[in-house]
């Protein structure tokens, strides 16, 4: 189990990668499991590394994956290296750097996922949580490409209902998932926002079935940001 700053950040299973302990780390794996046949290697780019748990299950599930890396922490990536090292061979590059520069850098079409996962002091990275940031992730993505981002809240629920209305300015098909105790405000607790770009379509009902938790979509996620406003530079800086 990693912790930064007393707040549980990865859980790796160093004999079994595809063991997911995080609630929310199995929603993201659902969406690396349903938007491409299985097996089927997949370009990914991780906005946030902890222990790379979420890397490691890639590389078993689909092998021959090549996914890059982002952490801005450079002792955690040294820690994590020599206590959990990386599998040889694994396809993860590993890059000390910031994310939305990153992002902002990258070449149009480069991957067919990015993940999200940019936290400091149990806080969502503010640069990675605007309207700016998520029009320059969505050029990187290929057609069909998804987008994932996890967020960390508790009721109301202000600030999931804004990262929704912040991917949806951007994406025409995106969900929600989450356990139910946390949109019934009952608990803090995480939630995954995915989105898909055109021409695919987000595999809901699959989704549905894979994450043993609550989904909106549609109607359901329209009624969930009602009248929340999407999020900006201004906002954050």
């Amino acid at each position: 189990m990693l912790r930064v700053d007393g707040v549980a950040q990865s859980y790796v299973d160093i004999i079994e990668p595809e063991h997911l302990e995080f609630p929310y780390m199995r929603r993201v794996a659902a969406v690396f499991d349903t938007v491409a046949p299985a097996g089927r290697p997949l370009r990914v780019l991780h906005l946030g590394g902890g222990a790379y748990t979420l890397p490691r299950y890639l590389a078993v599930t689909r092998p021959g994956s090549p996914q890059v890396v982002v952490e801005r922490d450079g002792k955690l990536a040294a820690l994590v290296e020599r206590l959990v090292p990386l599998p040889a061979g694994a396809g993860i590059d590993i890059q000390i750097d910031d994310a939305r520069s990153v992002v902002e850098s990258t070449p149009a079409a480069s991957y067919d996922i990015v993940v999200a996962d940019a936290y400091e002091a149990g806080r969502m990275v503010g640069s990675v949580a605007t309207v700016e940031f998520v029009a320059a992730a969505y050029e990187v993505l290929a057609p069909g490409g998804a987008y994932i981002v996890n967020v960390t809240d508790l009721p109301p629920l202000a600030f999931s209902r804004r990262q929704v209305a912040t991917v949806s300015s951007l994406f025409p098909d995106v969900c929600l998932m989450s356990e139910p105790g946390l949109l019934t405000g009952k608990r803090y607790g995480n939630a995954v926002i995915a989105a898909r770009r055109a021409p695919k379509r987000l595999p809901v009902t699959r989704l549905v079935r894979n994450t043993g938790g609550a989904v909106l979509h549609g109607e359901g996620l329209a009624e969930f940001m009602r009248g929340a406003r999407p999020l900006v530079d201004a906002d954050v800086a």
